[in-house]
């Protein structure tokens, strides 16, 4: 993500109730500079035909475990089923586990978000649990559902993200 996609995520990020299950500050250009002046966390912008769509970020990073969190992931509503998230996880794991060789990837959602929830299970993650009141929403506490992969999942899950993205192009 880059200065560059600040207009574009703006209009993307404009209806609010996408961020229902997330802590969202409710200012978009606060969002966006605290998002880019992470040290510890990298944000990339999702873009779907050349126009940004969405952001996801890699956080929690470990290297001494050899282990990242997928998060702060977010799509307008109009990307919703055309693939785009699908192919950010794609491009996200495969450059987790390829190039750095880590050895697990992580996401969490809100246990409540079951449209997140079946995505990450249909794109092979497996699912770890439920951290009960795990962190604090402004609507009061939240219990976060754990999902991974790990490099043994790697090979299958690749391979079905890849025919489901060849599915989407078709």
């Amino acid at each position: 993500m880059s200065e560059v996609h600040r207009e574009g995520l703006r209009e993307a990020a404009a209806d609010v109730s996408i961020f229902r299950y997330m802590i969202w500050p409710g200012d978009f250009d606060r969002w966006f500079d605290e998002a880019m002046a992470e040290t510890d966390q990298v944000p990339f912008a999702v873009v779907l035909a050349g126009v940004p769509v969405g952001s996801t970020r890699y956080l929690a990073y470990a290297p001494e475990h050899r282990r990242v969190e997928i998060g702060w992931t977010w799509n307008r509503r109009s990307a919703w089923g055309t693939g785009a998230n699908v192919e950010a996880k794609y491009l996200l794991m495969r450059h987790a586990f390829e190039t750095h060789r880590l050895q697990r990837v992580e996401f969490k959602t809100d246990a409540r978000n079951q449209q997140t929830r079946g995505a990450l299970l249909a794109a092979g993650c497996r699912f770890e649990g439920i951290a009960r009141k795990h962190m604090l929403l402004p609507s009061g506490p939240r219990d976060s559902a754990w999902y991974a992969v790990t490099e043994d999942d790697w090979p299958e899950v690749k391979v079905r993200l890849e025919d489901r993205i060849r599915a989407k192009a078709a």
